[in-house]
């Protein structure tokens, strides 16, 4: 996705990551600390996977959204932490339910370790969340984090229901990636304004950004997924057509070709042939649904930037309309 496709110039990553980096060194002391167990193999795992760096996009969500409001402190530093936890054992959980075997460009702690221990590891790391969260003795916040961790594992079961099945349509495909991923973006930008002690407009605008924001970089990385190489994104060229799952440029392409090539495509969904991409791919092309899924992205990304029109005028809220415009710019 080119970023002359958007209103702005494209964003600099390093600057807004550079804004964050304070707080965000704050977080990472705090995991360390934090990750500390007396069993052995919880620690290397969870070093394995919290080491393997990425972008922590959404802990940094949640302290730029407490920092455009003029919060900043050890409170935001510890709901970051809690939030890089959720995710990160939501990640243990996938990696196992979807047999994967390479994630950032590096094999996956089930690839490394095993199912096992990698699903009980996601638990410690999910209980340990709880743990932090408790401790800030915040009824609001613990309420809004038992909803996104609940909604969250919906999405994995309603995920797993459209496995290899060719008839998802685009609202299935939504509601999915609300529940596992719009959800705890947006969880992280209204946690910004829950801390900063905003009101309830605020809050929802927060909250509105975050969503769409998911939205918009979830549909970009299924983009990726048939128009990158393993290299660049870290993950395996069509990987989400060998877990049977229906994203986007595939539910968009199915709908748009010859009765034929739909036959063809609904046996490679349900069989995750993988020999089967040149075909899919070409389809895809043929029907330009790669195009098409960018322009859903980039409406989602408007979106997320048009919600942030009440916060204040300052780095942080800049900040945060430059993630939306790198959610649809950005190649990996």
């Amino acid at each position: 996705m080119t970023a002359s496709a958007h209103d702005h110039a494209a964003p600099d990553l390093k600057a807004i990551q550079s804004l964050a980096a304070p707080d965000m060194a704050a977080m990472d002391a705090l995991i360390r600390h934090r990750l500390a167990s007396d069993v052995v193999l919880v620690n290397q795992i969870a070093e394995y996977i919290i080491g393997a760096g990425g972008k922590r996009l959404r802990p940094m969500l949640l302290l730029l959204a407490a920092g455009a409001l003029g919060h900043r402190g050890a409170d935001a530093h510890q709901l970051a932490a809690v939030v890089e936890f959720i995710h990160t054992s939501t990640l243990l959980h996938d990696d196992v339910v979807d047999e994967s075997d390479l994630r950032r460009g590096r094999r996956t702690a089930n690839a490394v370790w095993g199912n096992a221990a990698s699903v009980l590891v996601g638990d410690f790391l999910y209980s340990r969340s709880f743990q932090l969260m408790v401790e800030l003795e915040r009824m609001d916040v613990q309420k809004l984090l038992a909803d996104t961790t609940n909604t969250i594992a919906e999405g994995e079961v309603l995920q797993l229901l459209h496995v290899r099945n060719p008839d998802t349509d685009e609202a299935a495909y939504l509601r999915v990636i609300e529940r596992k991923t719009a959800i705890l973006f947006a969880a992280a930008t209204e946690l910004g304004a829950l801390l900063a002690g905003a009101d309830a407009a605020t809050r929802r605008a927060l909250r509105d950004y975050g969503l769409a924001l998911g939205y918009a970089f979830q549909i970009a990385d299924d983009v990726l997924d048939y128009a990158s190489d393993a290299a660049t994104m870290g993950k395996n060229l069509g990987d989400d057509l060998a877990e049977g799952k229906m994203t986007l440029p595939l539910i968009h392409a199915m709908q748009q070709v010859d009765a034929a090539t739909r036959a063809q495509l609904r046996r490679i969904v349900e069989q995750g042939d993988l020999d089967g991409m040149p075909v899919v791919q070409a389809a895809i092309a043929r029907a330009g649904s790669l195009d098409y899924s960018r322009a859903r992205a980039l409406e989602h990304a408007r979106a997320a930037e048009d919600a942030l029109a009440a916060l204040p005028d300052n780095a942080y809220t800049e900040a945060l309309r430059g993630l939306a415009r790198y959610a649809v710019s950005r190649d990996h």
